[in-house]
């Protein structure tokens, strides 16, 4: 029997984006999907292999072909719905394990082995714009018509040879939004005691407006040492006096640009810090998170954190290990603070927190009023393209 025309399932279409500004909890506010989000390392996806992420639940496999270079689709079949990751990269294309379905980098569906003389439906699953840069793969997974439209990050420091760069890859069980006030707080160095002594936090001032918000902070040391590596990043002295008189030690701040700067750009965070008479940051970091699962209670942060590279030749490479050091240090004390947040959320059910910090009420407005609406009815699910591909290499 000849076979003249071969329906198939039509793109996942791309979901609403809800009225911003009626978000009743921060825990609530969904990411907007329409920016441009790191999913991956540029490593993670080998030429000729297929990545499976998720983002906010919707499954994309990230696929580098000799033929059509790095693209990105939904990672389902439009056969029977089986992740397209523990497929095969083949000709530009991705071929499903099960029964040899082949997707082009549009998602049109070109070849289903068993009926050859068939005409296919064209863009039988849905394509994602995609760019790789700063060693990281960024996927635009909301509205593709507005990618071209929409800035692209710019991170100047992470291409330039003066700074030495760590990308940051890390995944945290609490809502994106706990990692924006962790950040913009730096009120909370008593947690780092243990690394970094005592720190007396001076709050400059903020700057903010509909999408943003901006932090100028100094720091003294009130008692231990510096460690190695908190030295080689941002190469301050050991020892500081307490400044007691609040205008007295702002001024000092300003006076020495011993300054750091938070920034909630919504949906990105940067930190610059400059030191003492310094015209450019010792450290520029650039960090996103974006939400893994649909209830978006976990996310997956990825970073660039970049620098300044000292006169002395080779001397920030032989003292690596210890900046290694020091910061996993700092980030693991950040993310078991933030997941016991989240598991007080959970617990309780709804945002009890009293925020009296002005710069952490600013953070949270420009994700409420830029959010989008978590979908309450959505129960979740344990099984992922994820967990699917991992039991399938195991």
């Amino acid at each position: 029997m000849s076979h003249k025309i071969l329906e198939i399932t039509e793109p996942t279409p791309v979901p609403p984006v809800e009225e911003r500004g009626n978000i009743p909890d921060i825990r609530k506010a969904g990411l907007d999907p329409d920016f441009w989000y790191p999913l991956a390392r540029s490593k993670d996806v080998k030429a000729g292999k297929a990545h499976a992420v998720t983002f906010a639940g919707d499954p994309i496999v990230l696929v580098r072909s000799k033929e059509a270079g790095l693209f990105a689709v939904e990672d389902r079949c439009a056969h029977r719905q089986v992740p397209l990751s523990v497929g095969v990269v083949e000709d530009g294309g991705i071929r499903c394990g099960y029964h040899g379905w082949k997707f082009d980098c549009t998602g049109s569906c070109t070849s289903v082995p068993y009926l050859d003389k068939c005409t296919l439906h064209p863009n039988s699953i849905r394509s994602y714009p995609c760019r790789e840069r700063y060693g990281l793969i960024f996927v635009f997974p909301g509205d593709a018509a507005k990618a071209e439209t929409v800035p692209f990050p710019e991170m100047p420091a992470a291409e330039d040879p003066k700074y030495k760069v760590r990308t940051l890859d890390r995944r945290i069980g609490c809502h994106y939004s706990f990692m924006h006030e962790n950040l913009m707080d730096m009120n909370h160095q008593f947690l780092h005691r243990r690394l970094m002594g005592s720190i007396k936090t001076l709050f400059l001032g903020k700057r903010e407006g509909p999408n943003w918000v901006e932090v100028d902070y100094s720091f003294y040391r009130k008692g231990g040492k510096q460690s190695l590596g908190e030295k080689v990043m941002i190469g301050r002295s050991g020892a500081a006096k307490e400044i007691k008189d609040k205008e007295a030690a702002e001024a000092e701040g300003k006076k020495t640009r011993d300054i750091m700067t938070i920034r909630t750009e919504y949906p990105y965070q940067t930190l610059k810090f400059w030191t003492a008479g310094s015209t450019t940051p010792a450290l520029d970091l650039w960090n996103l998170y974006f939400p893994v699962d649909r209830e978006q209670r976990i996310n997956q942060t990825y970073g660039l954190m970049c620098i300044q590279r000292p006169p002395i030749p080779f001397l920030m490479d032989i003292l690596w290990p210890a900046i290694i050091w020091f910061t996993n240090g700092i980030f693991n004390e950040d993310k078991w603070i933030c997941e016991l947040e989240q598991a007080a959320f959970d617990a309780q059910g709804e945002d009890w927190n009293h925020e009296i910090f002005p710069a952490i009420r600013s953070v949270r407005r420009v994700i409420t009023d830029n959010g989008i609406l978590i979908d309450p009815s959505w129960k979740g699910s344990k099984s992922s393209p994820e967990h699917v591909r991992a039991r399938h290499e195991a």
